[in-house]
């Protein structure tokens, strides 16, 4: 029997419309990614509600508090890498509640960034700095970032007599730029009066001071603020805890993110004494750069730096001191609101009149939770 004429020219339509318009209708058939919104929606309403700000206790069944992610107070504090962390691998990864689940295995990295992003529009003043611009504390430069902390730094000189000077460092956030900072400082020093060796302790110098974020661009990773400190003639300065008289000290601050994980951070200032007789005019200038390193992919962090710092006093034929100041701070609990700074100031010149000192600060953030939360 002979095959009808017209049929190898169907057969060959077939194949056409098999090779080329049906890929490109299953591929106009694929839906698009979801967007942010809509997987909030999905994994996240249910606890946190629709708008971010939270289901109240009663509606959820349990009292352990949900945050308010339209408080910008709260939520421009957190750095996307937090709550990265604790949306992968649930509550417990920072110190939080079991409640908070794991989506680590439910929603993709790219998925949970959406949510972020969108977490982010809940916050509608974005004149709050972003936690990512938090750089880690120098142990003397001082950061941009306005912060709610409580730091207990310790210096130790022990060449020649020992002397240990201490500082207890309250800072407060007030409005969105804004910090406030009170310095306690006091310490002891070893006397060889009388033929024996005994100790002093004396308070030093206390401190009052404000700040103001001026800039801040988490698209650039820059944030440039402006602060003073007043210091009030509260030492013996016979005891060397003590300047004498009232120094004004204005300075600006500066911290840049840079590529990989480093950061730098800068501060210039000015010693301005009330009484020139007692104290001299003084200009510093200071510079630490430092590198973020996780253990894993969100754990604990090490943050080693190295300052470099300069101070000259305002006469004529001055000498300018020059220090090197290599240092460590870790975090040290989950929540990693707990950090330990460990280094030492090295004298760059003059080392004949000018001994190494070593330095370490234990740092609280108490905006965070309590001290003893998060391990």
């Amino acid at each position: 029997m002979k095959k009808p004429p017209y049929l190898p020219t169907i057969f060959l339509f077939c194949i056409v419309f098999a090779a080329c318009i049906l890929p490109a209708s299953s591929q106009a058939a694929k839906p698009p990614p979801q967007s942010g919104q809509a997987l909030y929606s999905q994994a996240c309403a249910a606890c946190h509600g629709a708008d971010g700000t939270g289901v109240p206790s009663e509606k959820l069944g349990f009292n352990v508090p949900v945050p308010d992610f339209s408080d910008c107070n709260f939520a421009s504090r957190e750095a996307n890498l937090d709550w990265m962390y604790v949306a992968v691998v649930g509550g417990p990864a920072r110190g939080f509640s079991r409640l908070m689940p794991s989506f680590g295995e439910a929603l993709s990295k790219q998925q949970i960034e959406r949510i972020l992003d969108y977490i982010r529009s809940f916050c509608k003043n974005k004149n709050w700095p972003r936690g990512e611009l938090n750089l880690p504390r120098p142990l003397v430069t001082t950061k941009a970032y306005p912060e709610d902390e409580l730091v207990l730094s310790t210096s130790v000189n022990t060449e020649g007599l020992d002397v240990i000077t201490s500082e207890i460092i309250y800072e407060q956030r007030f409005g969105f730029r804004n910090q406030f900072e009170l310095v306690v400082p006091f310490g002891w020093r070893e006397n060889d009066e009388n033929g024996g060796t005994e100790w002093t302790s004396n308070l030093g110098d206390i401190g009052l001071g404000v700040k103001r974020v001026v800039y801040h661009s988490l698209e650039k990773g820059s944030i440039l603020s402006v602060g003073g400190e007043i210091l009030l003639a509260t030492g013996d300065e016979e005891e060397g805890f003590g300047s004498g008289s009232t120094v004004f000290e204005p300075y600006i601050a500066y911290g840049q993110i840079l590529p990989a994980g480093f950061f730098a951070q800068f501060q210039v200032g000015a010693g301005l004494p009330y009484d020139d007789d007692e104290a001299n005019e003084e200009a510093f200038w200071r510079a630490a750069f430092g590198k973020a390193i996780y253990v894993g992919e969100y754990g604990r962090r090490w943050s080693p730096m190295v300052e470099i710092l300069g101070s000259r006093e305002l006469v004529s034929e001055a000498d300018t001191n020059w220090d090197i100041v290599p240092q460590l701070q870790v975090t040290l609990n989950h929540r990693q609101h707990v950090r330990l700074c460990a280094g030492a100031r090295i004298p760059l010149n003059d080392t004949d009149t000018r001994e190494t000192v070593y330095m370490v600060y234990l740092l609280w953030d108490w905006f965070d939770g309590p001290f003893i939360a998060g391990w």
